[in-house]
């Protein structure tokens, strides 16, 4: 058996001290009870798609961490599809940002009997040439996977209700651009597929495998800013323990984790008033 902590959603901010204590809670944890490996399933940044200093604080952030993160990027990392955010694309200057600072944007960890594979849920739908760069690194997963067992980690779900829904929202992959995912979800291998950016926490089964949602260390999202989507509400970190053929799931909240609503701090978090209203700052 061994650990992997999901930490997800932090939003960690240059200028700003807005959710830096819930980020300290967390590291304390883990400092105290270290998993084997860490991953970061996006929006590591409060607004990193825009600012140099954002990203670089929260890379310094994720270093201080007690394993090294292997980070994915999320839509406040990267920018997201124009449709979604006509302010902050996912473009070639963003992602080139983020791996200056976090290195591959996706990629493949074998520890043990298991495959970990971490996708980048930002491109979809933006860049055929980013697409079809994932979708090779996909089938060559699967084509070497061999005995071993898969776990998936992306910022965005597949999907938040069936994977045939169409429904082209912000909160999930967009349907036009599932196909790539569709042979892992299909997979016999598949244990887990781990995902932030609800900042709900929530689990379901598909075939053989855990549908995870995390929550996350930074804030949570009025019901209102978030309908149809069922979940719980906490601030705090996911614990997945590797055995064998399955994984086992923990919700783990540090004392001292706070519960700050985005709708109430979300002027200072993001002052630019043209910005207040768009849904590329809900989550």
């Amino acid at each position: 058996m061994f650990t992997l902590a999901q930490i997800s959603d932090p939003h960690l901010g240059a200028h700003t001290s807005l959710f830096r204590r819930n980020f300290d809670a967390v590291l304390e944890h883990l400092i105290v009870e270290p998993p084997d490996m860490i991953i970061a399933t996006g929006d590591v940044s409060l607004d990193g798609a825009d600012s140099e200093a954002d990203m670089a604080f929260a890379a310094q952030s994720l270093a201080r961490l007690p394993r090294p993160a292997h980070a994915l990027p999320g839509n406040h990392d990267v920018g997201d599809h124009p449709e979604r955010a006509p302010r902050q694309p996912c473009n070639a200057e963003r992602l080139a940002r983020f791996r200056r600072h976090f290195g591959a944007d996706r990629w493949v960890i074998d520890h043990g009997g298991w495959r970990l594979l971490g996708l980048n849920t930002q491109i979809c739908g933006t860049d055929p040439a980013e697409e079809a760069a994932q979708a090779g690194l996909i089938d060559d997963a699967l084509a070497g996977l061999g005995e071993r067992r898969l776990a998936v980690f992306l910022h965005k779900p597949i999907f938040t209700t069936t994977p045939e829904d169409s429904l082209f929202d912000y909160w999930s992959v967009p349907p036009f651009a599932r196909g790539p995912f569709l042979p892992l979800l299909q997979h016999p291998a598949l244990r887990l597929v781990a995902c932030g950016h609800l900042h709900l926490f929530a689990e379901a089964s598909h075939a053989n495998a855990r549908m995870v949602w995390a929550p996350s260390i930074g804030f949570i999202v009025a019901e209102s800013e978030q309908p149809g989507l069922a979940g719980s509400r906490p601030c705090g970190y996911l614990l997945h323990r590797f055995h064998a053929d399955h994984v086992e799931t923990e919700l783990v909240t540090p004392p001292g984790m706070e519960r700050p609503f985005i709708h109430e701090v979300r002027a200072e978090a993001y002052p630019n008033s043209s910005l207040l209203n768009s849904a590329t700052h809900v989550g």
